[in-house]
């Protein structure tokens, strides 16, 4: 499992593993990093693959977890793109886990309605927690309408995916 953010691609495939970060089950009091499976559980789910939840549908007291993230991309027709945090770090994705058979995690992404950098790609995005705000997001903290709610404008740059590879930064440290 690479423990370095990556591109988190929105149109990506579902049931790709992806790491995600949550407080272990068994030990509360542990950080945990797993390989988990994007989207819902389908047994529980009618066989319809839920991959996003929009905040305010649920208050996500149980079960938090962040996908850690260099930047999420976009398709808009042919064309694709990417947003990375203006300052250029990387930050986490706000998400909820489930358990599944066999010891197997599902993970959906939390999303709030796009910012003005965003609006013009797409209507909704991923909430975004930044490191600074990880205990927050899994410890329930604060409110989480207080993390899950939209970024002020300049929180991103957007451009355009061509052939060049997107940047990468270190590993992870929690």
């Amino acid at each position: 499992m690479s423990t370095s953010p990556t591109p988190f691609d929105t149109d990506g495939s579902p049931g790709s593993l992806r790491a995600i970060i949550r407080r272990n089950p068994d030990d509360p009091a542990e950080l945990e990093m797993i390989e988990a499976i994007w989207g819902s559980n389908l047994r529980f789910t009618d066989g319809v693959d839920y991959r996003f939840v929009q905040a305010g549908e649920k208050p996500f007291r149980t079960n938090r977890c962040l996908i850690p993230a260099s930047e999420f991309q976009m398709k808009v027709g042919d064309k694709r793109f990417r947003a990375t945090l203006d300052c250029g770090n990387w930050f986490y994705l706000a998400g909820v886990w489930e358990p599944g058979d066999q010891d197997q995690v599902y993970f959906r992404i939390i999303t709030v309605y796009a910012n003005s950098d965003i609006v013009d790609y797409q209507q909704r995005h991923g909430a975004i927690i930044l490191r600074r705000q990880r205990y927050e997001w899994l410890d329930s903290l604060v409110p989480a309408t207080d993390l899950l709610c939209t970024p002020p404008a300049r929180t991103f740059h957007v451009e355009r995916i061509g052939g060049r590879k997107p940047r990468r930064q270190g590993e992870l440290t929690l």
